[in-house]
C-alpha cells in the first residue's frame, strides 16, 4: 500500500509539474493576423512597348524564428536549389518552407497561398490580399517572402525579420510595409517587367528562363519597378494574448 501511495503521489506531482510547465509556456503567447494586400492601381503599368500589365504577387512563405539569421533567404549567397529559386521564379513556396525547417532557431514555418475569399491557391491581384495567422512569444521574429509576379526571379522579403514584440513585451501592430524590399534571387536573367516572355504569366512552364548564377541581392538592372509602398500594404495585427 505504501508503494502505491508513493506512486500515486509521484504521478500527482508529475501532473502538476506538466500543468505548470504548460501554463508557463503558453503565458505570453500572442496570435497575430498578417495581411499582405495588393494596393496597386487596377489600370496597371505601361511597358516600353506600350503594353499594359497588372501588378500581382504570388503565394509566399513565412517563418517564425528566434535567434540570428534569416531562414528564408541570405543576401550574398547563391539561391539555386535552396527553395528560394522556385519561390522567386515560379511563385511556389513549398520547397523553401521545407528547406527552412532545417534552419536553427525556426519555431514554425508555413505558406500563404489562397487569396482572401478564394478556395484555391493563386496570385493576389489589385484590390485583393493574402491573410494568415501565426502564434509567437516575445523574442520572436517573422520573416516573409513572395514573388513579384511580373518578373523572372524577383521577390519581396524582409532581411532582418519583423520584431513581433518590443523590449517591454508589447506586440507589434500596424503597417510594416516599409520594412520590405524587392530582391533579385539571381537565378534567372531579368527581362522587362510585365512583358518578358520567360516571366511566370507568359512562360511555357516552370523554370524555363535563361539561367543566371548571381548572388541574392537588391534589384540592380536597367528596368523600372514600382515603389514597394505604392503597390503593397503589409499589416500585422495582434488578435489575442496569453492564450
Amino acid at each position: 500500500m505504501k508503494t502505491q501511495r508513493i506512486l500515486a503521489a509521484a504521478i500527482a506531482i508529475a501532473a502538476l509539474s506538466i500543468s505548470a510547465y504548460t501554463q508557463t509556456m503558453r503565458k505570453g503567447v500572442t496570435k497575430f493576423k498578417v495581411r499582405v494586400e495588393n494596393i496597386s492601381n487596377a489600370d496597371g503599368f505601361t511597358a516600353s512597348n506600350g503594353a499594359k500589365w497588372p501588378f500581382a504577387i504570388s503565394p509566399g512563405a513565412y517563418s517564425i524564428h528566434r535567434g540570428s539569421g534569416n531562414p528564408l533567404f541570405k543576401p550574398g549567397t547563391y539561391a539555386g536549389h535552396t527553395g528560394l529559386e522556385a519561390q522567386a521564379e515560379d511563385g511556389n513556396p513549398e520547397m523553401l518552407v521545407a528547406v527552412a525547417s532545417n534552419h536553427a532557431g525556426v519555431v514554425t514555418n508555413g505558406t500563404f497561398k489562397n487569396p482572401v475569399g478564394a478556395s484555391i491557391p493563386g496570385p493576389v491581384t489589385p484590390g485583393n490580399a493574402f491573410e494568415f495567422e501565426v502564434m509567437a512569444t516575445p523574442g520572436a521574429h517573422l520573416f516573409l517572402t513572395f514573388m513579384f509576379g511580373q518578373s523572372n526571379d524577383l521577390f519581396f522579403g524582409n532581411e532582418n525579420g519583423l520584431e513581433l514584440f518590443d523590449k517591454s513585451g508589447k506586440p507589434l501592430a500596424g503597417d510594416v510595409t516599409s520594412q520590405f524590399t524587392l530582391w533579385d534571387a539571381g537565378t534567372e536573367i531579368n527581362e522587362e517587367p510585365g512583358v518578358g516572355p520567360n516571366q511566370a504569366p507568359r512562360q511555357k512552364g516552370p523554370n524555363t528562363g535563361v539561367t543566371e548564377r548571381r548572388k541574392v541581392g537588391p534589384v540592380k538592372d536597367a528596368f523600372t519597378y514600382p515603389k514597394t509602398t505604392d503597390v503593397l500594404r503589409i499589416t500585422v495585427t495582434p488578435e489575442s494574448g496569453d492564450m
